[in-house]
């Protein structure tokens, strides 16, 4: 892709953004930015890393933006009465969304694997990301989280990866319809489930992502999925409970681990994944049967994937003190929660779990499927608290709220608007062999939150 023009990010810090800004200066462009966080004084050590790599940080005020040579690149969450938007219409500046440049790049790559579905797809991009750099591929990686496996004191926010070697992995959103968007010689598909559109919408967003790739690479035990495959030109199907391409049998759980028999092309591997949970046994067979329909081996690919350490905010260890651990994990739907209770519920120990809804909008859409879900996966003496939803600006309607979520639990279920005296609750309310479990999406402050909860139990 031509990088003659300068990029300009507005909301350079978001998950989906600054990664790709981190791709685009990694393949020598030049790239600026602003941020709502940067100006408010938040997470300071992520703009400092994006300075590191080169890129030139301005207010959110207009001022970073003054050429019609750039190129403006925003995010749907960025309104047109933001000053950097009003100056990019005044100075004449082209404008690309988030998606339109990233689905650029992929496109454009020799070898293209896209990951989709409603949960997992962080971590089986990561998966895949490690696999092929572990197996001499040298991809590049788009994806929302950082991945612990390329990350280290000197790149402490690897969520994106520059490689030479033409393969370009990323999760693809179908949350605001940008999956159409895409190319990909490799589509995996881990699930469809509600999340932040209807049922009728999903199926037609991933049946068409399905329908144009080389090969589509299909979770077998998810019914909503397999019942695509249909659409696939050319079919690879992973599974634990039902018949596929590659199955996982004979799991055995660990509190941070897990392993399992890998059975395809008619033989047998022991697999021990450094991450646990049955659910990612299920997103490191999809890993595998990508790096398949990319021509890799899968004997090299199953011994790579015992060295992918995970992400951060995927069901990770912040710390323990006196008796009780502090886990952070991403979960913000339905299905994520779901699979993080039943790996702690696998061992001893109560939950204490808060839950910050990601907004507004989706609380009203996933409203009964999360009540049920917390309903069906709290035990009896696990203790639910929720703050109100994450909030960064803009007009939203309020018409579900954390409170009425907890009026429908009931049970145990509490409602205590601020997160920090949420937060505060639980530590207080810990006792040696609990687990107090920290949920949320769209705020990089939560993990900041996860570790005061640390500082703040007793030795």
């Amino acid at each position: 892709m031509d990088h003659r023009k300068p990029y300009f990010f507005v909301g350079i810090g978001g998950s989906g953004m600054m990664p790709l800004a981190m791709i685009l200066a990694g393949q020598g462009a030049t790239v600026a930015g602003s941020d709502r966080s940067l100006d408010s004084g938040r997470l300071p050590a992520k703009f400092d890393d994006l300075k590191q790599r080169g890129i030139a940080l301005f207010p959110q005020d207009g001022s970073g933006i003054t050429s019609a040579d750039q190129i403006v690149v925003a995010s749907a969450a960025i309104e047109a009465t933001v000053p950097d938007m009003i100056a990019a219409e005044r100075v004449g500046a082209a404008r690309m969304s988030r998606a339109e440049l990233l689905a650029s790049l992929f496109n454009e790559s020799a070898t293209s694997v896209g990951v989709a579905g409603t949960s997992g797809k962080s971590t089986v991009t990561g998966m895949i990301g490690w696999i092929f750099h572990a197996c001499g591929r040298d991809p590049t990686v788009m994806n929302g989280a950082v991945m612990k496996n390329f990350a280290s004191p000197d790149a402490p926010f690897a969520s994106a990866l520059v490689g030479q070697g033409g393969s370009f992995v990323s999760e693809v959103d179908e949350s605001d319809g940008s999956i159409a968007l895409y190319r990909p010689q490799v589509a995996v598909l881990n699930n469809v489930s509600l999340d932040h559109k209807s049922m009728e919408e999903l199926r037609i967003l991933f049946g068409d992502f399905v329908a144009k790739a080389d090969t589509a690479v299909i979770n077998a035990d998810d019914p909503e999925a397999i019942a695509l495959a249909s659409r696939a030109s050319s079919l690879l199907t992973f599974g634990i409970d039902n018949d596929a391409d590659l199955r996982a049998t004979n799991l055995v759980p660990e509190p941070f681990a897990i392993s399992f028999d890998l059975e395809a092309d008619g033989a047998t591997r022991r697999v021990r994944l450094g991450v646990p949970g049955r659910h990612n046994v299920s997103n490191a067979l999809a890993a595998l049967a990508a790096g398949m329909a990319a021509g890799l081996s899968l004997a090299e690919s199953s011994k790579a994937i015992e060295g992918f350490v995970g992400l951060k905010r995927r069901f990770e260890l912040v710390g323990e003190s006196g008796g009780v651990a502090v886990i952070d994990d991403f979960g913000h739907n339905p299905d994520k929660i779901a699979a993080t209770l039943d790996t702690l519920h696998a061992f001893p120990g109560r939950l204490l779990v808060m839950f910050q809804p990601h907004g507004y909008g989706p609380l009203k859409v996933m409203r009964r499927e999360l009540v049920e879900m917390f309903r069906t996966k709290l035990g009896a003496d696990d203790l639910l608290v929720l703050p109100d939803p994450v909030y960064h600006g803009g007009t939203t309607s309020r018409e579900v709220t954390s409170a009425d979520i907890v009026g429908d639990v009931g049970g145990t279920a509490i409602h205590i608007a601020d997160r920090a005296a949420a937060a505060n609750y639980l530590v207080e309310a810990a006792q040696p062999g609990d687990r107090i479990v920290l949920m949320g999406a769209r705020d990089d402050t939560l993990s900041l939150l996860a570790a005061e909860m640390v500082a703040g139990l007793p030795a």
